[in-house]
């Protein structure tokens, strides 16, 4: 009998996983016994994240040796996510205002959420400008950065780790060759993981469907479905002209990732998947030293899923309350976003934390927030996917920009997994 494919694993888990929460629809037990096996496969893939991003930045890094190349890859990066995740705002901004999801909404008719745990990391976030985002990338203290899983900090010292490493060539090989052989132990540990997935998605979501039903998504069903229709028509039509600039066929790339991004749409979580895409993309024909660097910063410059996702909600939460902005308060609503959601991916619930720091620049009442809180998580899982996909071909596209893309690795390991 054939194997069946992590996919099918992961959808299967996915659907007892819904159909448990709705059967056992606010019961308390749910949680008490399903809650700790969503949180062990959490811990699996947070406690891998970080020693396999240092090590592969370390070992990309010192491949390339030259700063030049690392300061011009740096450069483009940058540039490539603050262009796409503008037009992602844009994208959201301009379906909010054509579809009006928060017009004629009966406010009464719904249920509030608690949206209390995000207020104490608000104004840390609205204090957050662009300048600070480049001050909090290097690390003050090392292991406070890794013990808080500042993502920008890590990669920070493990480029400048990676450039002393190749600067100082044969004394600098054992180092290399230790980090190598870390990466390769943890891409190991990661497959063996990866196993433990489709329980971890029955139990998540089995988790979020008893606690607050399906129900919860009628009355705010139009919220969804444009949220939805927003983020199918940016990954097909915006990424895929993107991918199609560069030669690269956004389909091909979906089917190769398709374990991932239905992984990472059940956990709304793209930690875990992190390890794999980058894996994969490098299978795919893009040296280790691009992925390694691209795809963990794209994971705080680079969330085009998200990005998209807040301003399609305060556009939302605009309509709900009868508030009409104007294109100028709708372009500083723009601005804010390009700003805020930047270099904060480490904060807990940051797409909420974001609209709490935004909303009120062009006064939208931010109680507004725990109207949607019900069906966030559901919100969240489209965005999760969005973000992967974003993050995924923004390493094809540097790796191709910088003329280091393998056509013929990448064309042999469609073929290896029987994709056209």
């Amino acid at each position: 009998m054939k194997r069946i494919g992590l996919a099918w694993q992961i959808l299967i888990g996915l659907a007892l996983g819904i159909a448990v929460g709705a059967i056992f629809y606010g019961n308390p037990s749910v949680q008490t016994y399903l809650q700790p096996i969503g949180d062990i496969f959490i811990r699996l893939i947070k406690m891998i994240v970080i020693p396999i991003v240092v090590s592969s930045l370390i070992v990309g890094v010192a491949s390339v040796g030259d700063i030049k190349k690392l300061g011009r890859l740096g450069g483009k990066t940058i540039l490539y996510f603050e262009i796409i995740t503008t037009i992602a705002i844009i994208v959201g901004l301009a379906v909010a205002n054509i579809f009006k999801p928060g017009a004629g909404i009966n406010m009464s008719a719904l249920s509030k959420g608690d949206i209390s745990s995000y207020m104490g990391t608000t104004e840390e976030v609205q204090s957050h400008g662009f300048a600070d985002t480049f001050i909090n990338m290097i690390p003050s203290n090392l292991f406070q950065s890794l013990a808080e899983g500042n993502m920008l900090a890590i990669i920070f010292f493990s480029v400048i780790f990676g450039v002393g490493v190749a600067a100082i060539g044969e004394r600098g090989k054992p180092v290399l060759s230790f980090f190598q052989g870390v990466a390769d132990a943890m891409f190991y540990v990661t497959n063996q993981i990866m196993k433990f997935a489709p329980f971890g998605v029955f139990a998540l979501i089995g988790v979020t469907v008893s606690k607050f039903g399906v129900q919860s998504l009628i009355p705010l069903s139009k919220l969804v479905l444009v949220v939805y229709g927003s983020m199918f028509f940016f990954v097909f039509v915006i990424l895929g002209a993107v991918a199609f600039m560069f030669k690269i066929n956004i389909f091909n790339m979906i089917k190769l990732l398709k374990d991932e991004l239905i992984l990472a749409y059940s956990t709304a979580s793209s930690e875990t998947v992190l390890p794999r895409i980058m894996e994969k993309m490098e299978k795919f024909g893009c040296p280790k030293s691009i992925t390694s660097f691209v795809i963990p910063t794209g994971y705080s410059f680079n969330l085009d899923g998200s990005t998209l996702y807040q301003a399609t909600a305060a556009i939302f939460i605009a309509q709900m309350y009868g508030i009409d902005l104007s294109i100028s308060e709708q372009i500083s609503l723009m601005l804010v976003l390009m700003v805020t959601s930047k270099g904060i991916a480490g904060v807990p619930g940051v797409s909420f934390v974001v609209l709490l720091a935004t909303l009120g620049t062009v006064g939208i009442p931010l109680e507004g927030l725990a109207f949607i809180a019900g069906i966030d998580r559901i919100l969240d899982m489209a965005r999760t996917a969005v973000n992967v996909v974003g993050n995924s071909l923004a390493a094809v596209v540097m790796s191709k920009w910088e003329r280091q893309y393998d056509d013929q690795k990448g064309a042999q390991y469609l073929n290896e997994q029987k994709i056209a």
